[in-house]
């Protein structure tokens, strides 16, 4: 009998490395996020070697994680162009899980930053290699919990150069754009101290609402609405990252991000600086949306 109570108590464990109800691998996602906040990387600015290896890393992940490209290539590249910088060859990474229907939800997160400003990096380890990792995740549990829709993951580059990554993604999406019924974006993920995660979009898409009412707050974060009202001016975050893009070619979106900290486009974001039990809770929180939506998406059309 004593066994078999030992036994029992040992299944209840959680498995190590795996974050509650075992959406993700803890230790996995630290990892991503630090290789991606790295000095090696140079703070990841568009054009940069520094952004050509990250994109090698996120391309080596796709592969072990086993997401399908279009094409056989998971690099879509576009021209990147502003006052401040012009590259030939941005490059945003795409790969998929296919489900059993053709209708998609687009995960996103961009994988760029500012780079090396005066001779300091800005290594951008919650802005956004946290979205990044987060996206990774994502696609690693999609992968092996097969959707009924076929889900999208995308790590953009041009984030911070005016959203030009989002913005060629929705101009020529890998799928007919009809069929994307719904933008999850993930920008800044794990600096919180109070165990709050922005679920922005709700004010413009109202029928998501319930959908993330329903999503149960985990140990170490929870949910919170708002950031998304006209009135709020800069405090609104409709404008303010990639799903905007999708907001403009009228995709529903729901982006999940933190409040500003001191570490925002600062040297100081670096992965030493997240909060190590906030953060995987936080992107377990969107993988949870994620699954709930795929059970629903339909009802979006």
């Amino acid at each position: 009998m004593i066994k078999i109570l030992a036994f029992a108590i040992l299944l209840a464990l959680p498995l190590p490395g795996f974050s509650q109800g075992d959406v993700l691998n803890k230790q996995q996602l630290l990892h991503d996020i630090k290789v991606l906040a790295a000095d090696s990387m140079g703070g990841r600015l568009s054009g940069s070697e520094g952004n050509r290896m990250a994109q090698d890393y996120i391309q080596k992940r796709f592969k072990e994680t086993g997401l399908q490209a279009y094409n056989g290539n998971y690099a879509q590249h576009f021209r990147l162009e502003n006052k401040q910088l012009v590259v030939d060859k941005a490059t945003n990474l795409v790969g998929f899980v296919k489900g059993k229907s053709d209708k998609v939800i687009v995960m996103t997160a961009h994988y760029d930053h500012v780079g090396t400003r005066n001779g300091e990096i800005y290594n951008g380890a919650d802005d956004n290699a946290s979205g990044v990792g987060a996206l990774l995740a994502a696609a690693a549990y999609f992968e092996k919990h097969k959707p009924e829709h076929t889900i999208i993951f995308a790590a953009l580059d041009g984030e911070e150069q005016g959203l030009q990554g989002a913005k060629a993604f929705v101009a020529n999406p890998p799928v007919p754009q009809q069929n994307i019924l719904l933008n999850v974006n993930m920008d800044m993920l794990s600096i919180n101290d109070k165990g709050e995660l922005y679920a922005s979009g709700t004010y413009n898409n109202p029928q998501l609402k319930p959908y993330v009412e329903q999503i149960k707050a985990r140990p170490n974060a929870k949910l919170i609405l708002g950031h998304d009202r006209p009135e709020q001016q800069h405090d609104d975050w409709t404008n303010q990252s990639d799903h905007y893009a999708f907001f403009k070619q009228h995709i529903p979106y729901l982006y999940f991000g933190v409040e500003d900290h001191p570490h925002y486009h600062q040297p100081s974001d670096e992965y030493q600086n997240i909060n190590t039990s906030f953060y995987p809770d936080a992107a377990a929180l969107v993988i949870d949306f994620v699954k709930l939506m795929d059970k629903n998406l339909e009802k979006l059309k």
